[in-house]
């Protein structure tokens, strides 16, 4: 049985013009509910735009030139911190790990003592683009005990996994709405450690008067007790994000974080016995709870079954990868909503109608019980 209801039942348009203006009392209740699902007591900084905005102001205003900063990849939004901080005239020192699984703390605590001087470490929570999780609590640990600023991206993570900002010593933690909570993409959220703060403070390069200035924030919207927006707010972005915080609220953060375990357990358990398809992510406690990467079968392109599946089902959410990972990656996408168990199964019958429709055999029928047995394990087990 679905854990979620049919979000296309209420068919009633929402009212989105002509809304009284979204006070700063409001948006700062806004502010305080995301705070609480990022599990954080540091200063949060709403910035009016999709979750790049903040990540790359993070970079911009923590990291000074002549730094050195420790860029762990595990897959493309890792690439993409290494050129923004290069930009700011850091040296880059880049660990890799396959996009098959995770980075290990002990790869991140050599690199640390191999490089003392480095000062910034950035680091993608997960990577729904992979399909792969990276143990933060460890890391976090480790380059606590060094003593560089942690900064991490939590945007496919939130909601869908535990993400303990504080108890987890991350300096700069940046979330957005439109993944497992079910939001908005116009609106994104970075909490700022006190340690955090004082490194930007010291930084004559970062940005001021600026989209990307996390300062801005601090002296008109924060020093001020939050009292006056600095300008005008993305309202319904902003309200949208609320209730996706409350919906939230309602059925409760550790029920969907395990909804979302679910949806990863049984996707991965239905494409095992589904047969001729393999995750992609090798270790089941590496894989993303928000999204499962598959490897095609040697000889089909990837891109070639996941049309064959739209074909079948044009509304599962199912995409071939993007890049050089084109023509092996598929990846199943089970967060926010679509974290539910009538989904997955409905993935897996378009995969099986693509394969066979490409003259791959596949068995359907025991990937729809695999799938049911594993959702149900999670709830009980």
């Amino acid at each position: 049985m679905s854990a979620v209801s049919d979000p296309t039942a209420n068919t009633a348009a929402p009212d989105l013009l002509d809304q009284p203006p979204l006070t700063a009392a409001h948006f700062a209740r806004i502010e305080d509910k995301v705070a609480a699902l990022m599990r954080t007591r540091c200063d949060v900084v709403t910035m009016q735009g999709e979750a790049l905005l903040p990540l790359e102001a993070c970079i911009r205003s923590a990291v000074r030139p002549g730094s050195t900063a420790l860029n762990i990849i595990t897959g493309p939004y890792g690439e993409t911190f290494g050129g923004w901080l290069r930009s700011c005239g850091a040296e880059v020192v880049t660990l890799s790990a396959p996009f098959t699984g995770a980075v290990d703390p002990r790869q991140v605590a050599e690199a640390l003592r191999e490089r003392p001087e480095i000062d910034f470490v950035s680091l993608v929570h997960a990577e729904a683009a992979t399909g792969n999780t990276n143990p933060v609590a460890e890391i976090g640990a480790v380059v606590r005990e060094h003593g560089a600023l942690l900064m991490l991206d939590a945007v496919a993570s939130v909601g869908a996994e535990p993400l303990l900002t504080d108890e987890w010593g991350v300096d700069l933690c940046v979330i957005g709405g439109q993944k497992a909570l079910a939001g908005p993409a116009g609106v994104s959220v970075a909490s700022v450690s006190a340690r955090a703060w004082e490194r930007i403070a010291a930084n004559e390069q970062a940005p001021r008067r600026s989209y990307l200035s996390l300062l801005d924030w601090k002296e008109r919207w924060l020093d001020g007790g939050r009292t006056a927006l600095p300008h005008a707010p993305a309202q319904l972005e902003m309200l949208a994000l609320e209730q996706a915080a409350d919906r939230i609220e309602a059925e409760g953060l550790d029920a969907v974080i395990t909804r979302h375990r679910a949806a990863a357990a049984a996707t991965r358990a239905g494409v095992g016995a589904l047969g001729e398809l393999t995750p992609y992510v090798v270790r089941d406690e590496d894989a993303a709870p928000a999204a499962t990467t598959l490897r095609a079968p040697v000889g089909v392109d990837a891109r070639e079954i996941v049309a064959a599946a739209l074909a079948v089902d044009g509304a599962v959410p199912v995409q071939a990868a993007a890049g050089t990972l084109a023509k092996e990656m598929i990846r199943v996408n089970h967060y926010g909503r679509a974290a539910d168990l009538a989904v997955v199964r409905a993935s897996l019958v378009a995969l099986a109608g693509g394969l066979r429709a490409l003259g791959v055999s596949v068995d359907a029928e025991g990937a729809a019980v695999a799938a049911g047995e594993a959702w149900d394990g999670v709830f009980t087990g």
